[in-house]
């Protein structure tokens, strides 16, 4: 058992419990063309329908309603409170609504209608059939106003002929009952003719003898009347055409034929064969078979009539729904007045080529083809009255009914061909909101044929459920510097509840004043113009509120992040940076970092620095801003740097801006002092007898290329002035007079200067060798310089006046044997006096080096190994012929109060006695010549304060620039041991270079090789040469 079958016994079974109390039926009869709200019947009193609730015994209140199909315009109207059924607007045409009724069916012209008795517990389904009588609203009428009928001239009296019959679309005696000849002349007459079926068929009767020589035409009118009252009727022309004689007329061999024909068959195929002789011959025995004037226009449209052969063929499509029976007339005619007739009856046989039909009529009013129901309606509601009908006949057309799929629905039969589709289980709206399901509908031919009709089914509920937004959090992103009302996103909530309870509206929360949400679409937009600088992000709520009562509603979070746009430029955090390092800092260390921000995120907050205009001098990570050096600084050649650093970012297009870096060389005690004058160790003053006390005889000038206090300069003498008969001025460097000179102080005298700066932690120094010459004139130069030369052999802690040689001319040298004994006693007194000033000095010397906070000398083991490493640091140049003088000297135990002793020694590398001039064009640029106004000031200048510091981290190494000026050959002989703070000099002259070595003495870098010098004067010469002795 298939499917199909199931379906056809349940609705078989159904049908035999049908409740006869649920479904009942009405008959009516009505006459066609009433006017409106004319009463038809009552439904409750015709069918004793009481409204008294037997179960509760009180009154109801019936509903009856009309199940009608939409868009169908209603016959009759059913009143809903008294049943009463009245005729509408809409004229009730019996000729319209039974077309093409065959006369077996005259009286049964009839329509059928459904009402149904709510409410449910009430429910009836009630059927009425209305029965519509024939009026007499249509005249009988012939095809055609004119007809032509030819009669042979030899036709006997009381012959025959047809004359095409009127139709009437009236039925019974309201149709064509009575026909008549007008102004027949007495040569004619008329009969009719009434065939089984009841048609009534005019015949023309031959009552005199026709002679066509002496008339041809005839011409009358025929009357037709029908029975109705009033009475109709209509007239035509008859026209007779008398015709030469034709003795045989054709004769069919069968003049009533019926056949049947499939209704799909095809067009040509033949549908039968007609037979007619004629006894004559020739041209009279030419048979043409043509179709009678009684045949419909529409069947001529369906068959063909072959006019040689007789035979019928279908030359349309056929359609046994539309037309089951086709008559047909066939007349045969050899060209004489009298053709034989034949009559063909054409029965088109079912075939199951229409699929049944659903007539789908609504008892709850559909709302656009939909069905609503409360999930409050109880089992069994009522929905629809589903009619269903096959054109198709017999098995074709037996109907089954079901649906399709699981649904709480099911239909109910109630006739053989209607069922009722009513709920069968309660309704649920949050499990389903929408039932859309199809009633098929299948006929029983092979094969079998099915019509579908949907039907949609909305549920309602109450104001259960909140709105639900799809998302608890909505997160966007939208960038920053928009424009006001751009849109952002559509906020969106559902509510599993319909109507006005689903109807939502939106609501902004509190910290939203940047947005706009309009209330009904959710539509949210910008109100004002984000900047991701000033605020990143928006976290605000947004309120989903139903319209149900009361209202439901819920909230969801959003959150609305501001995307970077690269509008700011990279901001130093300072438009001048200054940083300020020591010279002899090492190459490639860190000076200084450079701090830039930029407000913007991601790419465009990644800023790459670049150094503009620098010459390399200096290394700028692009990244971390850190400078580094890549030079050596020296503030005496160069003591700031200045450039520009650009910082840009990775926007797209980039931003960029720059700002200005000031590099600022602090100055390191570096630089002994140089002396500008006196311009050579081997220059002398000459100090006359008259001098006065307080005159300045010579003078010392020596400028120091460092800055501040390590530009500061001290002159003191520390040798040579044992009778203190001079005194120098520790700023200016004059050496004046302290006594007049005395016949004893005659004679040369040689002043060691030592020139120290007040730098700080330490001081460094030079030495100069200062001749005065006492007497009235200097009359033999030559001989002085000869003087002068000796003395290199007399160490520099010794007086020169302690020397055995002879230092005056011979007009003197009686006299100096003469008081040779005296002599010594006073350099005996002189010695002593000068240990004690040197001791005092030394005293004075401390003190002021200690208000600093440095010392003059470190005689500790630790100072000594930072000078070896600074005496290993330091390089002759190349150019410059370095002399050293060592002296040699004992170790005491106060470094202060050492007294000076040691002896002269020359390197060997002294072989040249020419002395250079000082070059101003070649010195340093803050190298002032002697006579350059306030050097004083100038050195004094206080360095810049720093505006910036370095990272804890930044070196700052104070390592020495190991640069060696070149100075004028004969420049002033530097020196220094111990007290002198053992500095190195920058001098080229050939006594002007020396260092002190660790032991306290004057010694060259590295083993030298020396040999002692003595002065031997040639005779009969002037000049005075060095005499070798090789040590």
């Amino acid at each position: 058992m298939n499917l199909r079958d199931f379906y056809l016994l349940a609705a078989l079974i159904a049908c035999l419990r049908l409740d006869s109390a649920i479904a009942q039926e009405l008959i009516y009869t009505i006459r066609e063309e009433l006017p409106e709200n004319v009463p038809i019947g009552n439904i409750p009193k015709d069918l004793n329908i009481s409204h008294i609730n037997t179960a509760t015994g009180t009154s109801a209140s019936l509903v009856y309603r009309l199940v009608s199909k939409a868009g169908d315009a209603p016959l009759v109207k059913v009143s809903s409170t008294t049943g009463e059924i009245f005729t509408t607007s809409n004229r009730i045409d019996r000729e319209k609504l039974c077309a093409g009724a065959s006369y077996a069916e005259e009286n049964e012209c009839f329509f059928e209608l459904e009402v149904v008795i709510l409410p449910n517990d009430f429910f009836r389904l009630i059927k009425i059939k209305i029965i519509v009588k024939d009026t007499n609203d249509n005249a009988p009428m012939f095809p055609s106003p004119v007809i032509n009928i030819s009669i042979p001239e030899n036709t006997l009296i009381n012959s025959r002929f047809p004359i095409p019959s009127a139709t009437d679309p009236d039925t019974g005696f309201n149709g064509v009952q009575h026909y008549e000849l007008l102004n027949g002349q007495s040569v004619f007459g008329l009969d009719i003719v009434e065939t089984p079926e009841g048609e009534k068929w005019p015949q023309l009767i031959v009552q005199q003898n026709l002679d066509r020589e002496q008339k041809d035409t005839y011409v009358m009118k025929i009357k037709v009347e029908d029975g109705g009252t009033p009475q109709k009727s209509s007239t035509a022309i008859l026209q007779v055409t008398v015709s030469d004689v034709n003795d045989n007329r054709p004769v069919f061999k069968e003049s009533q034929v019926e056949v049947h024909i499939p209704e799909n068959a095809p067009v040509g195929t033949s549908v039968i064969q007609l037979h007619a002789t004629d006894a004559d011959v020739g041209s009279n025995a030419e048979i043409r078979y043509i179709f009678g004037a009684q045949v419909a226009p529409a069947t001529k449209r369906l068959f063909a009539l072959n006019n040689t052969t007789g035979l019928i063929t279908v030359q349309r499509s056929l359609d046994r729904e539309e037309t089951a029976i086709h008559k047909v007339t066939v007349l045969a005619s050899d060209g004489s007045s009298t053709p034989a007739r034949a009559t063909v009856t054409i029965n088109v046989t079912d075939v199951n080529d229409n699929p049944p039909n659903i007539d789908l009529r609504y008892i709850i009013s559909p709302i656009n083809g939909t069905v609503y129901l409360s999930e409050k309606d109880p089992v069994n509601t009522k929905i629809a009255l589903i009619t269903v009908s096959d054109k198709d006949t017999d098995v074709n057309g037996k109907v089954i009914c079901f649906i399709e799929r699981e649904v709480p629905f099911h239909l109910k039969a109630v006739y053989d061909n209607q069922y009722l589709l009513e709920t069968s289980s309660l309704l649920d709206y949050e499990g389903t909101k929408e039932f859309s399901f199809k009633i098929v509908a299948s006929d029983s031919g092979k094969p079998s044929l099915n019509q579908t009709a949907l039907v949609r089914v909305k549920l309602e509920d109450e104001n259960d459920n909140p709105p639900i937004f799809s998302q608890p959090v909505i997160e966007l992103s939208v960038s920053e510097n928009n424009r006001r009302g751009l849109y952002l996103t559509t906020i969106s909530a559902t509510d599993e509840d319909s109507g006005k309870n689903a109807d939502i509206v939106y609501q902004l929360g509190p910290n939203a004043s940047f947005f706009d949400l309009d209330r009904k679409t959710g539509v949210l937009t910008a109100s004002r113009v984000f900047d991701r600088e000033e605020q990143e992000r928006f976290i605000f709520t947004v309120t989903a509120r139903d319209n149900g009562t009361p209202p439901l509603q819920s909230q969801a979070a959003v959150i609305v992040t501001v995307l970077d746009e690269n509008d700011n430029s990279p901001k130093f955090t300072h438009n001048h940076f200054q940083f300020f390092v020591s010279e002899n800092l090492p190459k490639y260390s860190t000076v200084g970092v450079i701090t830039v921000t930029d407000a913007d995120a991601g790419e465009n907050k990644a800023v790459t620095l670049s150094i503009l205009n620098d010459n390399e001098n200096f290394v700028l990570d692009p990244y971390s801003g850190v400078i580094k050096s890549n030079v050596s600084f020296d503030r005496e050649q160069q003591s700031s740097y200045t450039f520009d650093v650009k910082a840009i970012d990775g926007g797209q297009p980039p931003r960029s801006s720059t700002a200005k870096v000031t590099i600022n060389v602090m100055d390191v005690n570096d630089n002994s002092p140089v002396v500008i004058y006196p311009p050579s160790n081997t220059s002398f003053k000459l100090v006359p007898l008259s001098a006065i006390p307080g005159s300045v005889v010579a003078e010392v000038f020596a400028v120091d290329i460092d800055t501040g206090m390590n530009a500061e300069l001290k002159y003191t003498i520390v040798s040579g002035n044992n009778k203190g008969l001079f005194r120098i001025d520790p700023v200016t460097g004059n050496i004046t007079l302290e006594e007049k000179p005395a016949p004893t102080d005659v004679g040369l005298h040689r002043l060691v200067v030592n020139i120290s700066d007040l730098g700080y932690p330490k001081s460094l120094h030079t030495l100069v060798l200062v001749f005065l010459y006492v007497n009235d004139t200097a009359g033999n130069a030559s001989y002085i310089y000869d003087l002068i030369r000796r003395t290199m052999e007399t160490p520099l802690d010794r007086n020169i006046g302690d020397s055995s040689q002879p230092y005056q001319n011979e007009d003197y040298l009686t006299i100096m044997i003469a008081i040779v004994a005296g002599a010594m006693v006073v350099i005996v007194v002189i010695f002593v006096t000068v240990l004690v000033r040197c001791r005092h000095a030394s005293r004075f010397k401390a003190a002021q080096r200690s208000k600093q906070g440095a010392e003059w000398m470190s005689p500790n083991q630790e100072n000594k190994q930072n000078k070896k490493k600074k005496r290993k640091k330091r390089k002759s140049p190349k150019s410059s012929l370095l002399n050293f003088v060592t002296i040699e000297e004992s170790k005491p135990d106060d470094a202060v109060h050492e007294p000076i002793n040691g002896t002269i020694s020359l390197p060997a590398e002294l072989e040249e006695q020419s002395i250079g001039r000082f070059d101003w064009g070649t010195a340093p640029p803050t190298t002032f010549k002697p006579n350059s106004p306030d050097l004083a000031k100038h050195y004094k200048s206080a360095s810049p304060q720093s505006a910036f510091h370095l990272k804890p981290d930044t070196p700052v190494s104070v390592k020495k620039h190991h640069v060696i000026q070149e100075l004028p050959l004969d420049n002033t002989f530097v020196g220094g041991c111990d007290t002198l703070s053992k500095r190195s000099s920058t001098s080229s002259d050939h006594f002007s270079a020396s260092e002190c070595s660790s032991q306290g003495g004057f010694k060259t870098k590295g083993p030298l090789h020396t040999r002692q010098l003595e002065f031997c004067l040639y005779p009969g010469t002037e000049q005075t040469r060095l005499c070798e002795t090789q040590n």
